[in-house]
């Protein structure tokens, strides 16, 4: 994070978060009251960050409103992380039984790699992902019975057979994939189970053309050097990079 920087946050027709990082703290006390379903990636703290202060910022609000418990979706690994070491009391309060067990804030609600869900009208899929913990990505469809062309967000991963495996089974519309290093970097990414520029352009051979490409979770800083690296060396896609407070359409022609 560095001044106009965020980690990871996408919000999906006003009450649907895809991650919960720093870019939860761009929105308005309303437009966080709104929030229902939190999609969490991986347990990683620049992808969690914004759980605990949301459930903290919005409770009252939501309790006046007689509103129910904010549902955060993940897999298992991801939810004891967030049990054990967030909402523990030490960290941070228990917001899966405050203010009461009966009504509490939070609802933690178990993810599987393949499962279809629909929110806010959108189904919504989840994909594989490999990265240092255990890690998911997300197929949004602009339609609850899954027809349409999805928005693909990929999370936090490195190379990942499954995921172009599934993508080559979809209709996909656009892509955000991240790229958070340079070449430079290359195995420090690896390591970390993040990808670098010439392990982008590997991935992405496996992507249908046309599809709308977007980067993120290029490390502060890093902007510049990291694009560039990614034109010299990505020719089958034209890619831009994500910048904070930007608006996708999810709605294409079916």
């Amino acid at each position: 994070m560095a001044a106009g920087n965020r980690t990871t946050s996408f919000l999906l027709d006003g009450c649907v978060l895809v991650d919960a990082g720093s870019g939860v703290g761009d929105l308005t006390l309303d437009e966080m009251v709104r929030v229902d379903d939190i999609l969490l990636s991986h347990s990683h703290l620049d992808h969690i960050l914004g759980v605990p202060l949301l459930a903290d910022s919005v409770l009252r609000r939501r309790l006046a409103a007689g509103r129910p418990p904010i549902r955060v979706h993940a897999m298992p690994p991801t939810l004891r992380a967030l049990q054990e070491h967030v909402f523990n009391g030490v960290i941070w309060p228990d917001f899966t039984r405050l203010p009461t067990p009966q009504n509490p804030a939070l609802q933690l609600v178990p993810l599987e790699i393949g499962q279809r869900l629909v929110l806010a009208g959108r189904c919504v899929e989840v994909l594989p992902a490999q990265h240092s913990v255990p890690a998911a990505g997300f197929a949004v469809f602009p339609h609850a019975d899954g027809s349409g062309a999805a928005w693909v967000y990929t999370g936090d991963t490195g190379a990942n057979p499954a995921l172009w495996a599934r993508l080559a089974e979809l209709k996909v519309a656009s892509l955000v994939i991240e790229t958070a290093f340079g070449d430079d970097d290359q195995a420090l990414a690896d390591v970390s189970g993040h990808l670098h520029p010439a392990r982008l352009a590997s991935e992405l051979r496996h992507l249908a053309a046309g599809v709308e490409v977007w980067i993120t979770h290029i490390k502060p800083g890093e902007l510049e050097p990291v694009m560039r690296e990614v034109a010299a060396q990505v020719r089958t896609h034209h890619i831009r990079a994500l910048q904070a407070g930007q608006t996708l359409t999810l709605d294409v022609p079916t």
